[in-house]
């Protein structure tokens, strides 16, 4: 028997977790179909998730298909909830992308697939509610050509579409040797000399499919059940199983954690190679902690299980680690693939009610983050306030709910605004020495900054000699510059920047006659750190910033008689369209938006196109502030930028 872990992928109502309900009652996990609107699905646990009807946490589930075991993972479909689809990519052998046949592709479809066929997932395409008025197969299948990918093979045709009595005829499509031919010379030319025999094209198909060079598309319907059987036999067919060595040392990827019942730390880890057992201890994280494994699950015919080890291939829960966090890697590192997906773009302050306390507060907020660690937060103390980073306005509302619900806590939030950041515009340097010119620290520091091409990120560098003072200040000077570059001159984080250290000089190891160590005579690590965000700052200062705002691209598409209502609210906007092309009755946009305008326009789109019109929208890149005046964002530092506020803010921190 082999394994598979398969996602389940698809825009907001495609009908994703109805599917998932209906894969496990056809394999005979469940006696009865769990309902969205009933919310007694089982993968949708939380209480949220059943009164909104949506998914926002991943789950798990497993179930058998002949002598395949698959571990099926339901993902959110709505864009605020990215980070949760992303943590899952990196675990899957294998996808299901679903799309409506009522609704047809829409922009999320789009930012999926692109992702999947990016990271090589194979990936098969269910289009769902084929019974549902207004259902269409030619339409959906053009537009995924279209707007998809134009590698796809139809693998059967509908029969009564738009019907309750719709359903799924397999067969495959004569088009698909022609689709499979464009990556096979053989199978090319034994098609051009019409000598193609259909066990060929069924073993390249799967050839194909397995390394995620076409895609077949299925029909049907989860609700009444049309098409899925023919679903199930291409997901044991046509998707690669689990691979790994379960003899080989322990490595293993935690894509989710979880609270139990007592408030610990459960770990959701995909094995790729080893054996995970009980009393293991193995290093994990970026510090390497070494930590002890308590318990472990399995997950196995709609249930999860308690196991004493968990082989190369499979998902496990794990206990015991209490410091583990999202990302991590258990035992042999693995290469970080890296955010597939743009971070949040927008952030609010929580804004706790009379009564509320602080306290619990600053705990929960810890807790969701640790869960979602795309969603950052900014504890301000000055203020006594919490910024969250978020995608939008629902998963808002969703934080705000789960406050409530989960942890009693009842708050509010501010008006949602832009997540910007700052680059240097030239460069600058600046150097203090020290015992000199007022520098209060037994150190010497001397940085440049040089502006560095956008996406870089971050780059430091030395003109020094590495054995010039001990490795430690150097650690200490590196850590202080990427901690200071979290705000700058604006309060913004700077990126794109190459930030050179000039120059370095320490105090060694001194002390008294017949004495210990003397700390008023000699360097430690806490003199670079505190004169390094000085430095930086100086010579930040010096280099300028530009305060550059997320843009998001998009492409709106309406009926082309409303082009002359949409103009001017794009306009009000600060929205640009770059060009604009018809397409029959349709006129189609495209262009850039301030990542703060998306809701509003998504807002008004369907007022302005009578319910026609359609917004697909990505972040696309960082751009100067083009109106107003340049955003600041308060400064939750000692505040370098004020060398008397931040030396006597220093004072007081190690006073205190």
């Amino acid at each position: 028997m082999h394994l598979l872990n398969l996602g389940i992928l698809a825009h907001v109502d495609a009908g994703k977790t109805s599917l998932t309900e209906r894969l496990l009652h056809s394999v005979g996990v469940t006696d009865r179909l769990g309902s969205v609107d009933s919310g007694d699905t089982r993968t949708d646990t939380l209480a949220l998730e059943r009164q909104r009807g949506i998914t926002i946490k991943s789950a798990v589930v497993s179930f058998p298909v002949d002598d395949v075991t698959v571990n099926l993972i339901d993902t959110p479909g709505h864009p605020d909830f990215i980070a949760e689809v992303e943590r899952v990519l990196g675990v899957l052998d294998g996808a299901v992308l679903v799309v409506s046949a009522v609704e047809g592709v829409q922009a999320q479809s789009r930012v999926l697939l692109r992702t999947l066929r990016r990271l090589r997932i194979p990936t098969l395409l269910f289009v769902n509610k084929i019974d549902r008025r207004g259902a269409r197969e030619d339409d959906v299948l053009r537009a995924v050509a279209r707007r998809l990918t134009p590698a796809v093979v139809p693998m059967g045709r509908t029969r009564h579409l738009g019907t309750p009595r719709a359903r799924f005829v397999p067969g495959l499509a004569p088009t698909a040797a022609e689709v499979l031919a464009d990556h096979d010379d053989d199978l090319l030319t034994a098609y051009v000399e019409d000598r193609l025999h259909p066990a060929r094209v069924r073993a390249a198909l799967a050839d194909q499919t397995r390394r995620a060079l076409v895609h077949p598309v299925y029909f049907g319907s989860a609700i009444t059940g049309a098409g899925v059987d023919a679903l199930i036999g291409g997901i044991r067919d046509l998707l690669p199983a689990a691979d790994g060595d379960p003899d080989a040392p322990v490595s293993a990827t935690v894509f989710k954690v979880d609270r139990g019942e007592a408030g610990e730390k459960v770990a959701y880890a995909r094995v790729f190679s080893g054996t995970l057992r009980i009393r293991d201890r193995l290093p994990y994280g970026e510090l390497r902690t070494e930590g002890r494994i308590t318990a472990l699950g399995v997950f196995d015919h709609g249930t999860d299980v308690r196991t004493d080890a968990v082989p190369a291939g499979r998902i496990a829960r794990l206990w015991g680690l209490a410091g583990i966090r999202i990302g991590d890697t258990l035992g042999v590192p693995r290469p970080a693939p890296g955010h597939v997906f743009a971070p949040p773009t927008l952030e609010s302050v929580v804004v706790a009610a009379p009564g509320t306390d602080r306290g619990a507060l600053h705990l929960a907020l810890t807790r969701l983050a640790e869960q979602d660690p795309l969603i950052g937060l900014r504890h301000d103390e000055a203020r006594g306030q919490t910024s969250v980073s978020l995608y939008g306005e629902v998963q808002k509302e969703v934080v705000q709910a789960t406050l409530a619900d989960e942890f009693g806590l009842d708050v509010a939030f501010r008006e949602t605004t832009p997540l910007c950041v700052e680059r240097p515009t030239g460069t600058g340097a600046a150097v203090e020495y020290k015992k000199k010119d007022g520098n209060p620290f037994l150190a010497t520091v001397g940085l440049r900054v040089d502006p560095a091409p956008a996406g870089t990120g971050i780059v430091l560098r030395r003109e020094v000699e590495l054995g010039s003072m001990p490795y430690a200040f150097f650690k200490a000077i590196e850590d202080a510059v990427r901690e200071a570059l979290g705000q700058g001159p604006h309060g913004w984080q700077v990126t794109d920047c190459t930030v050179t250290l000039t120059h370095c000089g320490y105090a060694p190891r001194q002390s008294h006659a017949h004495q210990g160590f003397d700390k008023s005579m000699s360097s430690t690590g806490a003199d670079f750190r505190g004169l390094t965000p000085l430095v930086l700052m100086t010579a930040l200062r010096r280099a300028g910033t530009l305060v550059h705002e997320p843009l998001h691209r998009f492409t709106a598409e309406a009926p082309a008689d409303t082009l002359g209502a949409l103009l001017p609210v794009l306009a009000a906007l600060h929205a640009v369209p770059r060009t604009t092309r018809t397409r029959g009755a349709v006129c189609v946009l495209e262009g850039e938006v301030p990542a703060a305008r998306v809701h509003a326009l998504e807002q008004r789109l369907p007022g302005l196109t009578r319910g026609e019109g359609e917004l697909d929208s990505a972040f696309e890149r960082y751009a100067p502030v083009r109106s107003g005046p340049v955003p600041e964002r308060p400064r939750t530092d000692h505040n370098p930028l004020d060398r008397k506020e931040y030396l006597l803010n220093l004072t007081r921190r190690v006073g205190g």
